[in-house]
Formats: C-alpha cells, sequence, structure tokens
C-alpha cells in the first residue's frame, strides 16, 4: 500500500471551466439561506456575489467543460485508484478570497491538485489535502479552496505524520450569536448549484455510509456562515472578505435550526463555530474569518 500512496505525488484533475451568470448567483444564495431581505443576493440589479460562491467549483457538475456525470475531485481519484474498505470525509476547508467574483456573468478556470498526504496511524487514517486555484478567463486568480479529508482505513503506512491545528475560539461566552435555519430542503436545494454527489439525494446510498439519510453538504454550512458573517461583521461588503477556514465536525441534516457563535479577536479577524441548536453540538469548528477593514 506505500508504494502504491507514493505514486499518487503529482496527481491532478485536468484543466475545466464553468460559465456561470446571474441565475446561477441568486440559486446558490438561496442555497445557503438568502431571503428576501438580502435582495443584493438575489436579485441582478446592482447584484453581489457571495464570496464563498468561489467553492462551487470544487465539487461542481453544472455548466462544467469537459462535462462531469459526478462530482471528480481528488479524494474521488484516490479512492478509486486505492479502493480503501472505507469512504473518506471532510476534515476541513480554507477558502482564500483574492479579487471579488462577477455576479452578473463569468467563467472559472480551475483544477484540483494534491498538495500533501499525512499518516495519522494506524486506526486513525490518511489524510489528504488538495487545492483548488480558480481564476477567470483573463488568468486573474480569483480565489484559491483547500480540502483536507481523511480515508480512516489507510493510516499506519509509514507516512509524513500530520500537525494538529489549535482553535482560535476564545474561553469566553460569543460576541455574537447568529440564529438561521437549515430548511427541509436544503440539500436538494444546494445540489443544484452543481455538487451531485448521491450522498446528499439518495437514502440508501446515504444510509449504506452509515448515515440516517440524506445530508446537507458542509460547503452549504460554509457558506451560510459566510453569508450570517458578512451580515455581522461587515455588512453590505461582501468583498471584505479575504479568508474563512472551518473543521467539519457533525453531520448537519435537514430541518435544522442553527446558530452562528462570532468572537471577534482583533481589527479583521474572528473565530467562529456553527452550531446545532436542538443538539448543541458542533457543526463547523476552529472557524477562523479574515476581512479588510
Amino acid at each position: 500500500m506505500k508504494n502504491k500512496i507514493e505514486q499518487l505525488a503529482g496527481l491532478t484533475t485536468e484543466w475545466r471551466t464553468m460559465t456561470y451568470n446571474w441565475r446561477d448567483h441568486a440559486l446558490y444564495a438561496l442555497a445557503v439561506g438568502a431571503d428576501g431581505s438580502e435582495p443584493q443576493y438575489t436579485y441582478e440589479k446592482d447584484m453581489q456575489a457571495i464570496p464563498t460562491f468561489g467553492v462551487t467549483p470544487y465539487w461542481g457538475t453544472v455548466n462544467v467543460t469537459p462535462k462531469l456525470p459526478r462530482p471528480t475531485s481528488i479524494p474521488v481519484m484516490i479512492e478509486e485508484k486505492l479502493q480503501p474498505e472505507k469512504s473518506y470525509v471532510n476534515l476541513d476547508y480554507e477558502f482564500l478570497y483574492h479579487k471579488p467574483i462577477q455576479p452578473v456573468k463569468g467563467t472559472f478556470v480551475y483544477r484540483d491538485e494534491l498538495t500533501g498526504l499525512f499518516d495519522r496511524g494506524e486506526g486513525r487514517g490518511m489524510a489528504v489535502r488538495s487545492q483548488v486555484k480558480v481564476f477567470d478567463e483573463g488568468g486573474t486568480l480569483l480565489c484559491t479552496n483547500r480540502c483536507t479529508t481523511l480515508f480512516p482505513t489507510l493510516g499506519g503506512y509509514g507516512g509524513e505524520p500530520m500537525a494538529r491545528r489549535e482553535s482560535r475560539i476564545p474561553d469566553r461566552d460569543p460576541d455574537l450569536v447568529c440564529p438561521d435555519y437549515i430548511g427541509k430542503a436544503q440539500n436538494l436545494l444546494y445540489r443544484l448549484t452543481g455538487d451531485t454527489n448521491l450522498v446528499h439525494v439518495d437514502s440508501e446510498v446515504a444510509q449504506s455510509r452509515g448515515l440516517a439519510g440524506p445530508f446537507v453538504h458542509d460547503l452549504c454550512a460554509f457558506g451560510y456562515v459566510c453569508r450570517l458573517a458578512t451580515q455581522a461583521l461587515f455588512p453590505g461588503q461582501p468583498e471584505k472578505l479575504t479568508r474563512m477556514y472551518a473543521a467539519m465536525k457533525t453531520v448537519l441534516y435537514p430541518d435544522t435550526p442553527v446558530a452562528l457563535h462570532l468572537w471577534k479577536l482583533e481589527p479583521g479577524k474572528a473565530a467562529f463555530r456553527l452550531v446545532n441548536q436542538t443538539t448543541g453540538k458542533a457543526i463547523l469548528d476552529k472557524g477562523e474569518i479574515d476581512w479588510a477593514e
């Protein structure tokens, strides 16, 4: 197995393009919880982009060339090559926002590339880091997506260990609490933005993974945080966002009340946790958000 894992070095997808227009932005906004109180995200007049629209290429299958029937990312490619006993799960996600995305129409140019493999030890799995840099057609870098996924049964092969990431959340009550709600069809709505992975729509597929049923995409929750944090920290100015990071902790199902807990750290920096209000458990944790003052 070690030889097979070492041969993954340099793995990339092909270059892809994704075209979009204002309707795609409006659909994304609705999928991450926007409503009529935020017309700048859903009405093409004076429209603004929610920055995390830039994550959609990572798992995207809609308006993509070459055509993709299912999401094909680095973790999917590794699963196909190594055939592990258990499928991967998402550990964390980092989003860097370099230039504002034009909301009315445009084209993303991107590919996914393997950037790191980490051995967490026997019984603790192998972590895979990959990166998707998203450019416009003129070659301007708009955003960078960095994802870490875990293959639970592939650890203990003698690879590089993985450093622990400490939380920046202070040991005190949050400065701001922003309640919201994950709709009964939120997984179906977010799926229309391009992540057509069957675990989010097919009960049999989801239950074969040990889940209660179709669940909400991790990046849908990530988008909720972006929208809510923008509203709370720099309202009406989403272009100020520069970076978001979060660790994925618990599965989020439709029809769930949530709350974003925010801690102000210093000018232009905050920590966050997205909490399931029914269970009290963190959905996204160790969150960090940076913006230009």
